[in-house]
């Protein structure tokens, strides 16, 4: 179903640079998350479950100590996603991180006295950290472009084994603007030494984790050009996976488990029994390479015991069937200056900064109908009504698909998105004749007019990457404002059309793509200048934003 843009953010008094200090900037926001994640304890197959411990519904990404005597675990109780450790009877609560930056995927060391975990908090992209929980001081162990994930101590605790998509770039789905994911799988000593990839190249690998002798690392792998279908709750069934072991001396590998749909998560659990998580679609459940099979149901990210006798997992992983969330809820942002509101599809503010979908002039409503990506068979077009729902018009008409559309500030003309088999780019309809006029004739879209009327931002594909372009009203003086890797896109208006807020994924991916049910969870916040100048990020999280709206921060009475 077509996420049609309506109308556009209306202008309203300035404010330059950071907020002012009696209030915030508002920002309505779409995030594609799953609304609850809630840990839970039980026996290896998944029986006799219970609530691991109270005071959050977004808990995830949970493992055991090496003596089984407390479990360490990711939590956005606080807002920003930091690391949190919990005795297995759900006492003893303790933060063991806190950092403005994203920190997940923590495993503590054999002695208990380290804590390997993910964090941004460098580069924006994820790195493997050493924090030292005696002295609270944190290392960067890997410190190297592209992200690493899922650390994991050998019995030793001398080495880590992890996966990361160092040196692969960020390729894009065949025939899609969303991006696969090239990880695979590495060992390094504590030091930072020794660093060699142990899986195979083409395929992702993911997850690792040691057998309790040190001799193999276990881990998941599916194609490469999998990992996108992979993040769809449809395609998963028909996604072919397989776990493997590898023996970290000779390099010779173990398969365990093989065939249609999505094998996650794998643990060594001796004897060379391997637990992991069965994943298709909407059904998820514990399985094991001896033939036995667990608890089924609404399971994310198992973790065992080291004496395999204890599961430790999430519920409420699968973002699709979550529970929608409330209209402007407020979600976490890495900016205080920035408060971020939920709001699905593609909002906009009117002027008054009171409603949403609004004109310029407060009493119009534009939007597309159709679906914008069926030309032939089912063309989208643009139409347009008052506030109250009267005096519906058909603005555009003809083969072709019309959408996104954003009003002029003066409510004259409307700038959209065009696309057909035969021609794309940006168009403007004068609304008191109907007449079009063509801006641009490359793969454009997602235009917004500015609040002052001289500029439109839009999205443009050029050099196999979306980035964020402007222009003049007439498609004369285009600035091409962003050239960073990954995708640039859903552009907006700050309502003094001093900002521009976008949605970026050149951070790239902070966990394994396969892991979320989300399409793009690469997808962070990012604020600039109208010029370009200043571009940084107002969320720092493994979710996917989207579509922002400004709302004027000081609504006219």
């Amino acid at each position: 179903m077509l996420r049609a843009r309506i109308a556009g953010a209306a202008a309203a008094p300035g404010l330059r640079g950071r907020a002012a200090a009696a209030e915030k900037n508002r920002i309505f926001v779409d995030q594609w998350s799953p609304t609850r994640s809630v840990l839970y304890i039980a026996d290896a197959d998944g029986s006799d479950p219970r609530k691991l411990l109270a005071g959050s519904d977004r808990d995830y990404n949970a493992s055991f100590s090496h003596d089984g005597e407390w479990v360490v675990f990711t939590s956005e109780r606080f807002g920003s996603a930091d690391i949190f450790r919990v005795r297995t009877d759900g006492l003893g609560l303790e933060r063991l991180t806190d950092h403005p930056a994203f920190d997940d995927q923590a495993a503590l060391s054999p002695d208990g006295t380290r804590l390997a975990f993910v964090s941004t908090r460098e580069s924006g992209s994820t790195d493997i950290h050493i924090l030292d929980l005696a002295s609270g001081k944190a290392r960067n162990l890997t410190d190297t472009p592209g992200g690493d994930f899922r650390p994991s101590w050998s019995p030793d605790g001398e080495m880590l084994a992890f996966s990361s998509d160092r040196g692969a770039g960020f390729p894009k789905a065949k025939g899609r603007w969303e991006h696969v994911h090239a990880a695979g799988v590495y060992v390094v000593g504590a030091d930072g030494g020794g660093l060699r990839r142990i899986s195979q190249q083409g395929r992702l690998g993911g997850s690792p984790k040691w057998s309790a002798d040190g001799r193999n690392i276990v881990f998941y792998e599916l194609d490469v050009g999998d990992t996108f279908r992979a993040r769809w709750v449809p395609e998963q069934p028909g996604v072919h996976s397989r776990i493997v072991s590898v023996d970290v001396a000779t390099g010779f590998r173990t398969e365990h488990a093989a065939g249609r749909g999505l094998k996650l998560s794998p643990q060594l659990l001796g004897s060379g029994r391997v637990g992991y998580l069965q994943k298709s679609g909407l059904h998820a459940a514990l399985m094991f390479s001896s033939g036995e099979k667990g608890s089924e149901g609404d399971i994310g990210n198992p973790s065992w015991s080291p004496d395999g006798r204890r599961v430790v997992y999430q519920q409420g992983p699968i973002a699709t069937t979550a529970a929608p969330r409330a209209p402007g809820e407020v979600l976490a942002g890495s900016d205080p200056d920035y408060e971020l509101v939920y709001a699905s599809g593609f909002p906009a503010v009117s002027p008054d900064g009171r409603r949403l979908v609004w004109s310029f002039d407060g009493e119009w409503i534009v939007f597309g109908v159709g679906n914008y990506f069926l030309a032939r068979t089912r063309p989208a077009h643009l139409m347009m009504v008052r506030a109250d729902g009267s005096g519906g018009r058909v603005l555009t008409t003809g083969e072709g698909n019309a959408g996104f559309p954003s009003f002029s500030p003066d409510g004259t003309e409307v700038v959209y998105g065009f696309w057909s088999d035969k021609a794309g780019g940006l168009r403007v309809v004068t609304l008191a004749d109907g007449k079009v006029r063509t801006l641009t004739t490359g793969y454009d879209n997602f235009p917004v007019w500015s609040p002052r009327g001289d500029r439109i931002v839009f999205s443009r594909l050029a050099d196999d990457d979306f980035d964020i372009y402007t222009m003049r009203p007439d498609g004369n003086g285009v600035a091409r404002l962003t050239t960073s890797p990954g995708n640039d896109s859903h552009p907006t208006w700050s309502a003094d059309g001093a900002h521009i807020l976008f949605s970026s994924s050149r951070y790239g991916f902070k966990d394994e793509a396969p892991m979320a049910d989300i399409p793009q969870p690469y997808g962070e916040l990012f604020i600039m200048n109208a010029d370009g100048s200043e571009q940084r990020a107002l969320t720092d999280n493994r979710w996917e934003e989207g579509t922002p709206a400004w709302q004027p921060a000081s609504p006219k009475k």
